[in-house]
């Protein structure tokens, strides 16, 4: 379930100075620098640094922060045509299953932090209906699901003060994907969990506001301050392959439509990705995921060439 703002409130931090926030009328203002005050856009702080971030105070406060790109919304047929060519994935199921069980394992009523939670991700919706799981979502876009309006790079949070980070399909949209990772860990407990799942060969999408892909392991290195619980692939080479086709028709013909058309026509193809073993699945997949426990010690560099898991080694 969705926690209140009100609840969070004494979490909330600074992204300029990291220092406590108060109620001050229709503001949150920085106690460290009262100067500093973050306005509302609807029920959400727009909890920014505009100084470290891509995006502008008119972005977000004179647009009410809508979002930068468009996010269409899938009804009716349209959505039963999404479904076959974007299908829910077994595996992540299956991660947030376990991310879930972890999660109570530790705490009776834990806090779950969503990077990127403007809308509930593919498979995230049984963190949102379990009763015992107090969800907090920020996005770079007002949405009645994102409490906070705040920029990855500086999760404006206080330190060591969630239990568990989800951020899905997020990290390619980020200038630093590390520094993001770095602020993931900041604002864990210790021994806090974070699920991620980031792509690796999949066409861009969100145009202006989609920077970099990731190897298996390259996404473990982002992750180095993680002791591993589970890592894999999430959508393997056919699902890439339906990148691909999509891409290439819509060039080719100068049409998106004629894209999606054609994937239609190869769906098919998303289902043999079980049938490609995993040694060569991460070396063609088009996405992985990372189940990861906050530690105090980091992977060395030179573990890293004995970490590779594909079907070159």
């Amino acid at each position: 379930m969705l926690v209140s703002l009100e609840e969070v409130e004494p979490l909330l931090r600074s992204p300029v100075t990291g220092g406590r926030l108060k109620r001050c009328e229709a503001s949150l203002v920085d106690e460290a620098d009262t100067s500093s005050r973050f306005a509302f856009v609807g029920h959400a702080p727009v909890l920014v640094d505009f100084d470290r971030s891509i995006f502008s105070p008119s972005d977000l406060l004179d647009g009410q922060a809508v979002s930068q790109v468009a996010r269409p919304r899938f009804s009716g047929l349209r959505s039963r045509l999404k479904r076959l060519l974007s299908p829910p994935k077994r595996v992540t199921s299956e991660n947030v299953d376990e991310f879930i069980r972890l999660l109570l394992r530790d705490n009776d009523n834990p806090v779950v932090l969503v990077v990127g939670g403007g809308t509930v991700g593919q498979g995230m919706a049984p963190l949102y209906e379990h009763p015992n799981i107090r969800v907090l979502a920020l996005d770079v876009y007002a949405s009645p699901l994102a409490q906070l309006v705040a920029d990855a790079h500086q999760i404006p949070l206080a330190d060591a003060s969630i239990d568990g980070v989800v951020v899905q399909a997020v990290l390619e949209h980020v200038l630093e994907p590390q520094v993001v990772v770095d602020e993931i860990w900041r604002v864990l407990r210790p021994g806090g969990i974070a699920y991620a799942e980031t792509p690796f060969l999949q066409h861009v999408h969100e145009g202006a506001y989609d920077f970099l892909r990731f190897t298996a392991s390259g996404h473990r290195w982002l992750f180095r301050r993680f002791e591993a619980i589970r890592t894999g692939v999430c959508g393997g080479a056919g699902t890439q392959m339906l990148w691909s086709i999509d891409y290439f028709v819509r060039g080719l013909f100068r049409s998106v439509a004629a894209g999606k058309a054609a994937k239609l026509s190869f769906f098919w193809l998303a289902l043999l990705d079980p049938l490609v073993p995993a040694a060569y699945a991460n070396d063609a997949a088009s996405g992985f995921y990372l189940m990861g426990r906050k530690t105090e010690t980091s992977l060395k560099p030179r573990e890293m060439a004995s970490a590779y898991r594909g079907a070159q080694a």
